[in-house]
């Protein structure tokens, strides 16, 4: 009998298109992971009205444009399971079992949390019950199909390790095994810094090169990236470590050869940003060209695009009433038989 794969659970809020972060950072790993585990791969639209409850409409969009963005970079609903929260009723009602469990102090103390509060009190928005939770919904969407791996960015860490708790929290009190304690799973780049130099892509920054960019589009976003600061001539020495443009030649473009000779000339004051840049844009249409042809034949055919999520939905919800059948029974509430 072949051995059964292990879950995967991991996903991204429908707030807009992707970019080239979400990419580093997440998709290029959940495209070779889908080969060797069970993969549940969620758009988690209720955590999107957490800070975005006025924007519905962009929710609504970013549904599909998420799904494009997973088919055109290779994710395949053959091999792995397209979900949406919402249409999987269970994961709100484990969301609201856990946080019987999950003790208040274990929201108030993580960071992730601590500094999207600060980021909404600093844009005057309502801090809402709903958002405050995000963290424990988090928690429920990775126990639901009882992932044992979760790819994350560097961020996301602490969501992982309360989760841990929560399981032996869980298992502890009901004495049953009933959810797995899953691992984190870091990208090849933990952080893509914006094309301004941030810390990272925003779309509210507008410092993002999109998975649906153009090539003139990204040819232009590439023009205006920040370098180095204290550069302010082609022949004076330059900065590698630190500089966006080199961080993306070294994320982004598979000629080593060329990325080694342009930053030691960079570092002589031999090579001026023009030229760093427009071998930078060259490389990143050449990587991006396959994904713009992908993208467009599923734009063109979107009955396969919606049909993706709903098979996978579907089969997420069997999954998921199994997993509440077992959580009921372990906490006793299964009154009616």
């Amino acid at each position: 009998m072949a051995e059964e794969k292990k879950r995967i659970l991991t996903g991204i809020r429908p707030t807009g298109p992707l970019h080239l972060g979400h990419y580093v950072g997440a998709l290029e790993n959940w495209v070779r992971l889908q080969e060797q585990y069970e993969c549940f791969f969620l758009i988690a639209d209720y955590q999107a009205l957490g800070d975005h409850l006025d924007e519905i409409d962009r929710i609504r969009s970013s549904v599909l444009e998420v799904t494009l963005d997973w088919l055109a970079v290779g994710l395949d609903p053959a091999k792995a399971v397209f979900e949406v929260q919402s249409y999987v009723p269970q994961h709100a009602e484990l969301h609201m079992l856990l946080s019987m469990v999950l003790p208040l102090s274990w929201l108030q103390r993580n960071p992730t949390l601590k500094a999207e509060m600060d980021r909404l009190e600093e844009e005057n928005q309502t801090l809402t019950l709903g958002f405050f939770n995000y963290p424990a919904s988090q928690v429920a969407d990775i126990l639901l199909p009882k992932a044992h791996l979760v790819p994350v960015g560097v961020d996301q860490l602490p969501h992982i390790e309360m989760t841990r708790e929560v399981v032996r929290r869980f298992n502890r009190l009901f004495e049953q095994d009933v959810f797995p304690e899953p691992d984190a799973l870091i990208g090849r780049v933990p952080r893509l810094v914006g094309t301004d130099g941030q810390a990272k892509m925003s779309k509210s920054l507008n410092n993002c090169i999109y998975l649906g960019d153009d090539e003139a589009a990204v040819t232009e976003k590439v023009r205006r990236m920040y370098t180095d600061p204290t550069r302010l001539r082609a022949t004076d020495p330059g900065h590698v470590e630190g500089n966006p443009v080199f961080m993306y030649h070294d994320a982004f473009n598979p000629n080593l050869d060329e990325v080694n000779d342009l930053k030691e000339r960079y570092v002589l004051g031999k090579v001026g940003d023009v030229e760093v840049k427009t071998k930078l844009a060259a490389a990143l249409n050449t990587f991006l060209a396959a994904i713009r042809e992908k993208r467009a034949y599923y734009e063109a055919r979107p009955n396969l695009v919606r049909e993706a999520l709903i098979a996978g939905t579907t089969h997420a919800r069997t999954v998921a009433q199994a997993t509440m059948a077992e959580v009921r029974d372990a906490m006793r509430i299964n009154y009616l038989g």
